[in-house]
């Protein structure tokens, strides 16, 4: 049985360019992943699962509304891209479901922001929207995320009184308070952050090799055979890979790319579609953190478990 917020959503928002406008609109199920339930994205056009970085699994407002009723999904959600204004706060676990107490840190960025707000489907959480873009680097942590490409939010309509029903213009708040909470002074270029010098002086062999041996290794070694067990679409299984090779290779998109054109993930839709293969490495990039030369586990593979050629 759905929550008894859930079973009418409508997401009112007075915007010049309102999201709802938008096709970038998916449903959303409650799932157990790894024992813990999971907000999992469903294209609003077919049964299937989507994909936050695929364009093609995502629908309009109306037709997410539609097939949330019809499929029985708990929600709908926003697509956040590189091509719209609006990026997404998130804090986790702030909010009492029974009293409506919010915690004074997350307050104090409600009030900061002073944007469009919702409760999240759990009661427990808040999702800020503004119009401003992010600079490259972290985006999470603890119970605080902040998202304006490659993630959806889910959307319930219940809107935070006392916050406006607009889309504010936030881009000089969204920069403070990200320094304030990753500590980090970045110096905004275009709202962009140039990448550290951290580029791999490794051979493209030596980063699969080193990739295979990490820690995480297994996790590389299946995704580098094709083996896409345990996420929701191909797209997510490509972003995975991608995220991999970023950390050895550094901000070199040129070389992710020739590394995951030597997968067996690697597809006519790759190798065809500049838009979708640019947007995958980016959004990597964007989360990744880069090996800086440090002494990591190695060992020779066999050439049947991964192929370099």
């Amino acid at each position: 049985m759905l929550p008894a917020q859930l079973k009418d959503i409508n997401i009112m928002l007075a915007e010049t360019q309102n999201i709802r406008d938008l096709k970038q609109w998916v449903c959303w199920r409650s799932e157990e992943r790894d024992g813990k339930p999971t907000k999992v994205p469903y294209s609003p056009l077919t049964p299937r699962k989507a994909s936050s970085t695929d364009p093609d699994t995502w629908g309009s407002y109306a037709e997410a509304v539609a097939a949330r009723k019809e499929h029985g999904h708990n929600g709908i959600g926003f697509v956040f891209t590189k091509d719209d204004p609006f990026c997404g706060v998130d804090l986790d676990s702030c909010r009492d479901p029974k009293t409506g107490d919010i915690e004074p840190w997350a307050q104090e960025i409600i009030d900061e922001l002073d944007s469009y707000t919702e409760i999240s489907p759990s009661g427990t959480g808040i999702h800020i929207l503004v119009r401003a873009a992010l600079p490259e680097g972290r985006n999470r942590k603890e119970r605080f995320e902040m998202y304006d490409r490659g993630r959806y939010f889910t959307m319930t309509g219940r809107h935070l009184a006392g916050t406006p029903r607009t889309i504010q213009d936030r881009q000089e708040q969204i920069l403070a308070l990200r320094d304030r909470v990753f500590g980090e002074q970045i110096k905004h270029d275009d709202h962009k952050r140039p990448y550290q010098e951290v580029r791999t002086r490794l051979s493209e062999e030596e980063i699969i090799t080193r990739a295979a041996a990490a820690d995480n290794g297994g996790k590389f070694r299946r995704l580098w055979v094709g083996d896409t067990t345990g996420y929701t679409s191909e797209s997510e299984a490509d972003l995975a890979l991608c995220s991999i090779l970023a950390f050895w290779v550094g901000p070199d998109e040129e070389c992710i790319d020739r590394l995951f054109r030597q997968s067996a993930l690697c597809r006519e839709k790759w190798t065809r579609r500049a838009d979708y293969r640019e947007r995958t490495i980016r959004q990597a990039l964007k989360q990744a953190e880069f090996w800086r030369g440090g002494k990591v586990r190695t060992y020779v593979l066999k050439r049947e478990v991964i192929s370099v050629g």
